[in-house]
């Protein structure tokens, strides 16, 4: 397919020859004994004499051409468990000094994509040499591999700018499955007995339903994929389908998806804080406000130094402890129904067909992943085990997700809360830890969600911006936050916001779009019960997303009014 690139177009070479090469000169342990002087002096010749030869490399791909360019790091960062290293805005990268004892399990990518701050350096080329030299000189140079960004400027000349990445590995079954459930088990686990509430024990089927038709459409991305080379994310299966249009269309779905969580980080950080310090309160001048408007402004302040450092992975690596946190805080619910013994005398009610929309939108948040998938899916060692690792990660996540709501709604019946924390006595342990895990993990999580985001925004920036580059960054990744804590003051609905997301956005990007996307690339290789199972699950994501939005909003709304 062939799609317009812009005069000023990037692309991204791997130096795998050169690193071959390398190896053959010195040898591994004479290469990490050298001084690092002598091995900046040789990255400076291999440069010189790509240069040489930057018109007889071969032409960038297309799908890594287009906007966004730096989607498959950023949600590599937000899904994966790569080395810790902490790296602000502007400044040089201190990858050398971090931690290279854990390896990124998802990046897969021999040439990752460049993020948009890579194609001009922060810093002026020979300041940012000398500090670096000054910064590592006493540290010989890890295993690495060098990403060469090549911009080609409309008189046909080539300018090369060489980033040095930590050299990644290909995750096994395990580290598949894990990231495939840190990904699905977020604070939608959370809602699902308020879920249950909403839509009655016999609502809770659907959640079974989701999770089937989730897996297929999970199933439907691969054969996208394999369909064509060069397919490695969600907006390169919708560039495939539906050419530059689907490619934009479909990320901003999936920014907009992520920008939503940020805005629920906030509610959930405002609803929790208040709940265990209600009588909190500040007064500014003649604007007084009240515990759940101080916590939710002491929260955006707290993640906002966050979402300004460049290189994310310290944070990776902690949030992947989100997996250990939810159940920590089922354990914790658990705790406090069987030993506790919390609740079980609420009322209880078989359906509500009133707000059973309402439960849609919440179940279908609950399998908000696809995003993610297809960097699973390249990623993996033995691509053939993605349907296990797909089916694995499903089904411990739908037990997780039944276990938690049918505990939650027994015991707090009709009376459940947007988020079970919330019904837990404050007096007791277990309710204290359920609450200070919640409180914490969204912390970790913030800056990772927003960072795609962010990323693809900075993609925008005219080049030649020079050092003011990373002022458009930081005044990009503020505004970002800020205005996530004005949607969360404006609706501080947790449940009805999940609900809007999960009928709205997880509908569009889970059951839908990997439906059409599906036909669109396939099509004439499909078979008519293929074509037909989409129909149909296109068609259930369809009414679903209709009633389920519909209903959300007017809830909203009348809470609102009310």
């Amino acid at each position: 397919m062939k799609n317009s690139v812009s005069d000023h177009s990037f692309y991204i070479e791997s130096e795998e020859e050169d690193e071959e090469q390398e190896k053959g000169e010195y040898g591994i342990g004479e290469r990490h004994g050298s001084d690092f002087s002598n091995y900046s002096n040789d990255r400076e010749n291999e440069n010189e004499n790509e240069n040489e030869n930057d018109h007889q490399q071969s032409k960038p791909n297309s799908y890594t051409s287009a906007w966004p360019q730096s989607y498959r790091q950023s949600i590599d960062l937000y899904s994966s468990v790569p080395s810790p290293s902490i790296n602000f805005l502007g400044t040089p990268s201190l990858s050398r000094l971090g931690s290279s004892f854990l390896s990124s399990s998802l990046t897969k990518r021999h040439t990752p994509e460049v993020l948009p701050t890579l194609h001009k350096p922060l810093l002026p080329p020979k300041e940012e040499e000398q500090q670096r030299r000054s910064s590592h000189s006493l540290l010989p140079p890890i295993p690495s591999r060098s990403s060469v960004v090549k911009k080609v400027t409309p008189d046909g000349k080539v300018t090369t700018i060489t980033h040095e990445v930590p050299m990644p590995k290909q995750s096994s079954f395990g580290q598949a499955v894990l990231n495939g459930i840190n990904v699905l088990c977020g604070v939608g686990i959370l809602s699902t007995p308020y879920a249950v509430k909403e839509g009655g024990w016999l609502g809770l089927p659907i959640l079974f339903i989701f999770a089937v038709l989730s897996y297929y459409t999970g199933i439907l991305l691969r054969s996208c994929l394999d369909s064509q080379p060069g397919l490695e994310t969600y907006p390169d299966i919708g560039q495939a389908a539906f050419g530059s249009t689907g490619r934009v269309v479909i990320s901003i779905i999936l920014y907009v998806e992520l920008y939503a969580c940020c805005v629920e980080y906030i509610i959930l950080e405002g609803d929790n804080l208040s709940s265990l310090f209600p009588n909190a309160h500040l007064n500014l001048g003649g604007l007084h406000l009240d515990a759940h408007h101080v916590f939710a402004l002491m929260a955006t302040l707290a993640v906002l130094p966050t979402t300004w450092l460049r290189d994310l992975t310290v944070l990776s690596y902690i949030s992947a402890g989100g997996v250990v946190a939810s159940v920590l805080v089922v354990a914790c619910l658990y705790w406090a129904g069987f030993v506790d013994d919390v609740g079980f005398e609420s009322k209880r009610t078989t359906l509500n067909l009133s707000t059973l929309p309402v439960a849609v939108g919440l179940y279908g948040y609950c399998y908000s992943g696809h995003a993610v998938f297809p960097n699973i899916y390249t990623s993996m060692e033995n691509r053939n085990q993605f349907p296990a690792v797909l089916l694995a990660s499903f089904g411990i996540v739908t037990l997780l997700y039944a276990g938690t709501a049918v505990m939650g709604y027994m015991m707090f019946g009709d009376s459940s809360e947007s988020q079970f924390t919330l019904n837990m006595p404050n007096d007791l342990v277990s309710s204290k830890v359920a609450v200070w895990t919640t409180v914490v993990n969204p912390f970790t999580k913030y800056a990772l969600t927003i960072a795609p985001v962010a990323m693809s925004l900075e993609e925008l920036i005219p080049s030649g911006q020079g050092k003011s580059r990373w002022m458009y960054s930081i005044f990009i990744r503020t505004a970002l936050v800020v205005s996530s804590l004005i949607v969360g003051l404006l609706i501080p609905f947790f449940g009805l916001v999940m609900s809007l997301i999960g009928s709205f956005l997880t509908m569009l990007v889970t059951l839908i779009l990997p439906c059409a996307c599906y036909l669109s690339v396939l099509r004439g290789k499909i078979s008519y019960i293929q074509a037909s199972a989409c129909v149909v699950v296109m068609g259930v994501g369809v009414v679903s997303s209709a009633f389920g939005t519909y209903s959300a909003l007017f809830q909203i709304v009348e809470s609102l009014s009310g």
